[in-house]
């Protein structure tokens, strides 16, 4: 019960320390963020529509500092993210809830592929470590690990895209026709075939070789001896003593990674155009449309500290010893 309420505790000051960070970048930003928008806009940059322009962003000077943070945490917990100045007059909130989606289940997938795929290839070359087939996927993951994967993504994408033909070269489905139902899916997939991979492919190395070396760093314990002793079967100790013991620091790792699923794999989701949070942030960034880059940075900050506090729990049930 201590344990359970020192993470609450800790959960809720990191939440608040994430939004006044959040709060505070865009205020301490060079320049006139409403200037700017107004300049970019096109419209005119007279005194009244500055001012009009500050008291939408909720940095006009008439109104003191701690009040614009009360106003934004109120906006913020009732959802109330404001007006896009890029996709003007789509509210925020719309925008994420059209985008996150995308994001979750293309990267999310993948994450999920990558991990259950990188934990069993590391259990099995650090088990076998001095056999051939354990050399090789070490090897060869130690090369994919080298891989920038934006360059992975264009490699993939000029062969199998370009050159071939076979995939797509952009776009979540097919916006030629208009699909329902079944055809929906099936172009959703096809689209999504190639990010998926570029998203397995760069992050397989880094998974097979963490878990690699936890087997590795344990077989040498008392326990996996003993189990020895007794005549066990080898796969029986691979699987229920080194595996389950290795996998705790894969499974803080895995926690990280989807608490970053929201955040998107920003350079893929570029590279193939996918209409997701990565792709979004980008865009806003580049237009410099600041309700929606707070809003996006906020996500991204909730869902690292709900995956990091599902992950102690997680942890806790791996690892009684965390429950003292």
């Amino acid at each position: 019960m201590k344990y359970m309420s020192q993470k609450i505790l800790f959960f809720i000051i990191a939440l608040f320390a994430a939004m006044t960070i959040n709060f505070i970048i865009p205020r301490m930003m060079p320049g006139d963020p409403a200037e700017r928008i107004l300049l970019r806009l096109g419209g005119d940059i007279d005194e009244n529509s500055v001012d009009a322009m500050r008291i939408a962003l909720g940095i006009d000077q008439e109104t003191p500092v701690i009040s614009q943070y009360f106003t934004y945490l109120k906006n913020t917990f009732t959802w109330n993210l404001g007006v896009s100045f890029s996709y003007y007059p789509i509210p925020v909130s719309q925008l994420l809830a059209t985008s996150i989606p995308w994001t979750i289940g293309l990267v999310g997938i993948s994450t999920l592929f990558s991990f259950i795929i990188g934990t069993w290839l590391g259990v099995y070359s650090g088990w076998n470590r001095r056999k051939k087939s354990g050399t090789f996927i070490t090897t060869a993951s130690l090369i994919i690990r080298a891989f920038p994967y934006f360059w992975l993504a264009l490699i993939l994408l000029y062969v199998f895209g370009f050159l071939l033909g076979w995939f797509p070269i952009s776009n979540a489905y097919s916006t030629s026709e208009f699909l329902s139902g079944w055809d929906f899916v099936k172009s959703v997939i096809y689209h999504g075939i190639l990010p998926s991979i570029t998203l397995v492919l760069a992050s397989l190395g880094s998974w097979i070789l963490t878990m690699r070396n936890n087997i590795v760093s344990i077989l040498s314990e008392d326990y996996i001896l003993l189990a020895e002793a007794k005549g066990l079967k080898e796969k029986n100790i691979m699987k229920n003593y080194a595996a389950r013991n290795a996998i705790l620091p894969s499974v803080t790792s895995f926690g990280l990674s989807l608490g970053y699923i929201i955040g998107g794999a920003l350079l893929t989701e570029i590279v193939f155009s996918y209409p997701g949070v990565g792709y979004m942030m980008y865009k806003a960034v580049t237009s410099q449309d600041y309700p929606l880059i707070q809003a996006i940075f906020f996500i991204i900050s909730l869902s690292v500290l709900i995956a990091n506090f599902i992950l102690d729990f997680v942890y806790m049930y791996l690892d009684p010893r965390t429950r003292g």
